[in-house]
């Protein structure tokens, strides 16, 4: 009889040690949802920044190259027009 009360008694607080492990369980992996969420917005951001910058810098390049193709196209067309009016 007092086997069976004692194994009750471990039984008892075995399980209620497994719920609040559970809880515990549950509660880190929470925490640790909400910091991968955290995570990949901020990377996100970083991305996104990086990403406006460098269609920036390709824009002013692309920019610049039309200019100074603009430029060379007028001093060919010059040259054009100048030898054709000798």
């Amino acid at each position: 009889m007092k086997k069976i009360v004692l194994s009750l008694a471990l039984m008892a607080v075995l399980v209620s040690c497994k719920n609040e492990t559970q809880e515990k369980l549950d509660a880190a992996k929470e925490a640790v949802t909400e910091e991968m969420k955290e995570g990949i917005d901020s990377a996100k951001v970083r991305a996104e920044k990086k990403l406006d910058s460098l269609r920036e810098k390709t824009k002013a390049t692309i920019d610049s190259a039309k200019i100074k193709s603009a430029e060379k196209m007028e001093a060919t067309a010059k040259k054009l027009k100048e030898s054709v009016t000798k």
